[in-house]
Order: structure tokens, then sequence, then C-alpha cells
């Protein structure tokens, strides 16, 4: 007997690739904002930006910017998906831990959603819709 879709277990490859897709492009298109505004103000914020990790204000937001807008970029297309959040994931941990630790929950909240998706993403991979999987196929002929 087949069962109901809302109270049975998802077994649908195709319905969990293309959940997996609508999560990645919808992170990646969000994500991508807040790269653009630092890379957009780029010179006006680089001497006072955050230095968390001890490489100096315009390195941290070079990385910063090469991980949520570059990043973002390679996410939405599900392009080396697992190796591509690990610096998405890194960013908003030291977003939440570190710059935004002594602050409200409410102002820290949206880099912690963010480190969980990626966290997610990277234990359950890009999904069917992805360049990784078209890539995968591709090397797995050969």
């Amino acid at each position: 007997m087949k069962e109901f879709f809302l109270f049975g277990k998802a077994q649908n490859n195709s319905l969990l690739s293309s959940a997996l897709l609508l999560l990645r492009v919808a992170v990646g298109i969000l994500m991508m904002t807040h790269g653009w505004g630092k890379l957009s103000n780029f010179s006006a914020i680089s001497e006072s930006f955050p230095d968390p990790i001890g490489v100096g204000s315009q390195m941290s937001l070079m990385l910063a910017v090469a991980a949520e807008f570059f990043g973002s970029i390679l996410l939405i297309f599900g392009f080396l998906t697992r190796l591509v959040v690990i610096p998405l994931a890194f960013t908003m941990a030291i977003a939440f831990f570190v710059i935004h630790a002594a602050d409200p929950l409410q102002v820290k909240e949206l880099a912690l959603f963010y480190l969980i998706i990626y966290i997610f993403l990277f234990m359950s991979g890009p999904g069917e819709y992805s360049l990784d999987n078209v890539l995968n196929k591709y090397i797995g002929k050969k």
C-alpha cells in the first residue's frame, strides 16, 4: 500500500533533489546579497572590517566576500558543493560565535540559521539536480 504523502517518509529521490535544489538556490541568492554588499563597498569597509582570525581586516573581508559571494554562486549551481559549504559554514560560525558572541539571539540568529543549512548541505550533498551530479556521472563512465 502506498503511504500517504503527508505522513510517509520521503522516498522519492526526485522530490528530495528538487527540495535540495530549491534550498541551494534560495540560500545562495540570499547569501550573495550579503557578499555583494561587502564587495561593492570593499574600500569603504576594508579598514574597519573585523579581524577575528588574525589575518588583517582587508584579508578577512576578502575571505568573507569569497565565501559569501563567489561561494554562493558555486552553491547555486551545485558545483563542488561539499567543498564550498566549508568556508560558508566557517564564515557563519565566526559571525555567530565570535563577531556577534555578546549580541542577543535576535541579532545573531541569521548567522546560526545559515550555519545549520550549510551543515545540512554538507551532510546531504547537492542532490540530483547539480553540476556535481553531472560531473560524477561523467567521471564515473571513464
